[in-house]
């Protein structure tokens, strides 16, 4: 593990979907990461797609949530809500074991946003341009809240 990155114990805090692009998504208990595709039944898998999987740390949200903002795990639309990795740190490349199947590599951090998505309109901000992260499934599996997270 690269320490420098590594703020506590990494592990999954929630695990969201949703059917429709650029909404808050729904947290799940666990769901199923599909190699080359990404969350079984979210709008952003896609076969060969480098935006399969979207990673968005608690410690992003709680900056928000300093701000007054009530918000939460899947309202920024990621799939996956960390703690203790500074994703936005990572390279691209970086591979992360995710529970104890699952791998999934770094393919972008951060997105542009050119026009404000639901979640900028509805928040009046939206950390995932510059806080969250992008991920290709390499290898799929169960993932559910409490699994380990890490940098491999």
């Amino acid at each position: 593990m690269n320490s420098e990155n590594i703020e506590k114990e990494a592990k999954v805090v929630a695990v969201s979907t949703s059917p429709l692009t650029g909404t808050k998504k729904t947290n799940i208990m666990q769901g199923m990461l599909i190699e080359n595709h990404g969350l079984h039944g979210d709008a952003h898998a896609e076969n060969e797609a480098h935006r399969q999987l979207s990673l968005l740390a608690i410690e992003s949200i709680q900056k928000m949530r300093d701000l007054g903002l009530d918000v939460y795990p899947g309202d920024f639309a990621e799939n996956i809500t960390t703690e203790g990795i500074i994703l936005k740190e990572l390279q691209i490349g970086t591979k992360l074991s995710i529970g104890k199947q699952s791998v999934v590599q770094v393919t972008q951090i951060g997105k542009k946003c050119y026009n404000p998505c639901e979640i900028g309109r509805q928040v009046g901000e939206c950390i995932m341009p510059t806080e969250g992260i992008f991920c290709k499934v390499l290898e799929g599996g169960k993932i559910r809240i409490g699994d380990g997270l890490q940098i491999i």
